[in-house]
């Protein structure tokens, strides 16, 4: 099905006042990460939040859940809490059971076209799973990205258990590189998807692009009541390559996203929003038509791809960077220094789930052609956080 073009007409950004921070309580060196103190004029208030947590937290590997998995990029939680794994440059998503690491293919979703960074990205279980069974993937074709979502029922489809694909949304742009890809159901039960402008700088700031965007629809792929355009999928704009979307316990949505050369950052999203590129990596310097980070990286200690709300913390897994940053949250700013743990101990991070008790399911991403493999990769980490 082809979902209507975009069209859209967005109000422009409010100023976000910003205020630098240190990690680890000393003075910080130049290049380290960096906090801002956002407030948004004429927003509505999320719910209130719980007090803030530590300055300080921990994090633990409790165990490991499978090894030797392919290219894994997206990860969605089943009721129960079994996991989906979408595998980039074969096209295949698995079931791991949460018991024991059990993995089974579940099928191969037709008209994938993996290369460069393109390929079977983000997966998301429907809300309404236990009475549709639907699961959503983000992936490239020979063409463009595109959002399908497909029946899954275990009980009534044994083996090869993926029924055929429902394209919801096509013409999201595509590249070898800046592809997006994730995607996530939001408290409010509508989908969202980051994207990316494919290395073409000019589609982030082209409101009719899907490209550089974060985009909210309709379990069907259409544009939702509260979209800045009521006839557009299209949500903030601004953006270089997002791939990481969590809401935290106030229901605000935040947003990973990779810088260029610069800074890579953390963002606190609000409808009809410019985020910046490609006029500004990082911080305005005071320009109004644009959002702050809450909180920014240098590219090498980053390169930010998924995102996690748990323990009233943000928690992103860092490629490049080789590192899990925890960002504690004080409602709408970064209540503390972000923090980083498991330096260079497991290679790329590219996804990070919640488990449900509050702690976190980690997925590892170096047999993606840019890691360095180790035996066993890839695989699914347990971990204990506070």
């Amino acid at each position: 099905m082809q979902r209507r073009s975009v069209t859209s007409v967005l109000a422009a950004a409010s100023l976000l006042l910003a205020a630098g921070c240190s990690t680890g309580g000393s003075p910080a060196p130049a290049g380290s990460p960096a906090v801002s103190s956002p407030s948004a004029p004429g927003s509505t208030p999320a719910s209130p939040s719980p007090s803030a947590p530590p300055a300080k937290g921990s994090v633990k590997v409790v165990s490991t859940l499978t090894t030797d998995l392919t290219s894994p990029w997206g990860v969605a939680a089943l009721p129960g809490g079994d996991l989906l794994v979408s595998s980039r440059d074969t096209g295949k998503i698995f079931r791991v059971a949460a018991d024991g690491g059990r993995k089974t293919e579940l099928g191969t979703v037709p008209g994938v076209a993996p290369g460069g960074e393109g390929g079977l990205l983000g997966i998301a279980v429907a809300p309404s799973f236990g009475r549709d069974h639907q699961v959503y993937a983000y992936f490239t074709t020979e063409s463009d990205n595109r959002i399908a979502r497909m029946n899954y029922d275990a009980k009534k489809q044994p083996g090869r258990q993926l029924g055929a694909p429902d394209t919801v949304l096509k013409g999201i742009p595509s590249g070898q590189i800046h592809n997006g890809g994730r995607i996530a159901f939001g408290p409010d039960k509508m989908l969202y998807a980051g994207t990316g402008e494919t290395g073409d700088t000019g589609l982030a700031q082209d409101r009719k692009s899907l490209g550089g965007k974060i985009l909210r629809m309709t379990p069907d792929g259409e544009p939702v009541h509260g979209n800045p355009d009521a006839d557009s999928v299209v949500y903030t704009y601004g953006h270089r390559n997002v791939q990481g979307l969590a809401w935290d316990a106030g229901g605000r949505l935040w947003a990973a996203e990779f810088g260029q050369n610069t800074w890579d950052e953390l963002n606190l999203i609000e409808p009809g929003r410019n985020y910046g590129w490609p006029e500004v990596e990082g911080k305005g310097r005071g320009d109004a038509r644009f959002v702050d980070p809450v909180a920014q990286w240098g590219t090498a200690e980053a390169s930010p791809s998924g995102i996690a709300y748990a323990r009233g913390s943000v928690w992103m897994a860092g490629l490049r960077g080789e590192r899990l940053w925890r960002i504690p949250l004080g409602g709408r700013q970064a209540s503390a220094a972000p923090q980083a743990f498991l330096q260079g101990e497991y290679g790329r991070l590219r996804t990070v789930v919640p488990t449900g008790d509050g702690g976190l399911w980690l997925v590892t991403s170096n047999t993606d052609g840019r890691g360095d493999p180790k035996n066993g990769d890839d695989r699914i980490l347990r971990l204990d956080v506070r």
